[in-house]
């Protein structure tokens, strides 16, 4: 998580640095994080609040940049059972890093993964309320400093993550659904732009993997 922390706090302080440079006052940042807790959202949200109050184009744009949220919960759907009191707490703290960290590790035998997918979560959500908190609050101060491509340290982890997953699963059909997904994602850059081609790829896959369990005679293991 030292790693993650790290890349969540650049990105949080260029969001406070942000927010602040638009005339909102240092404590809106960390606010709009602890309520929101979606990274792209909560940039769009700053622009939002300064144009006027439209809640049809608010709601739509909201499914598009993070729809994605949709999938992570219908993948995520047999891991998060059982939990008790710890079960609200991780879905609402769900995020692309903590999906990603918790469907891909392999834990020890000796380790509890509802305790592990908990720590994921809130270690995850105090990293970017902190980092926000900070930026918001000493962001004029931090203005001087040259962040230029720290932007790619999160993109980076999930390629990491994703080639880890492809080289190291004995299962063709994953090798399969993985190279399947990274042209899907390409067509529908292409297609349909950057703006929507996450939702496009992930409907696309959604599509494609119940064909092959329907009918292709994929299993869900």
């Amino acid at each position: 998580m030292i790693p993650m922390g790290l890349s969540f706090f650049f990105l949080g302080l260029g969001f406070g640095l942000y927010a602040t440079s638009q005339g909102f006052p240092w404590w809106t940042a960390p606010l709009l994080a602890c309520t929101i807790f979606a990274g792209s959202m909560e940039f769009v949200t700053i622009g939002l609040l300064m144009a006027g109050f439209d809640p049809l184009n608010t709601f739509i744009l909201t499914l598009f940049v993070n729809g994605r949220h949709f999938f992570y919960g219908l993948s995520a759907l047999q891991r998060y059972v059982n939990m008790g009191w710890k079960w609200f707490p991780t879905v609402a703290w769900m995020c692309d890093e903590s999906f990603a960290i918790n469907v891909s590790t392999k834990l020890p035998d000796d380790v509890d993964e509802k305790w592990f997918f908990f720590h994921v979560s809130w270690l995850n959500y105090t990293f970017w309320v902190f980092s926000t908190f900070i930026g918001g609050l000493f962001g004029d101060l931090l203005a001087t400093v040259d962040l230029r491509g720290i932007g790619f340290v999160l993109p980076g982890l999930f390629i990491v993550i994703f080639l880890e997953m492809l080289f190291n699963t004995k299962s063709y059909n994953i090798r399969a659904f993985g190279c399947v997904g990274v042209v899907v994602a390409v067509a529908m850059l292409l297609l349909v732009g950057k703006s929507l081609f996450m939702l496009a790829s992930m409907g696309c896959m959604l599509v494609i993997c119940y064909i092959a369990y329907k009918w292709g005679g994929v299993s869900l293991d």
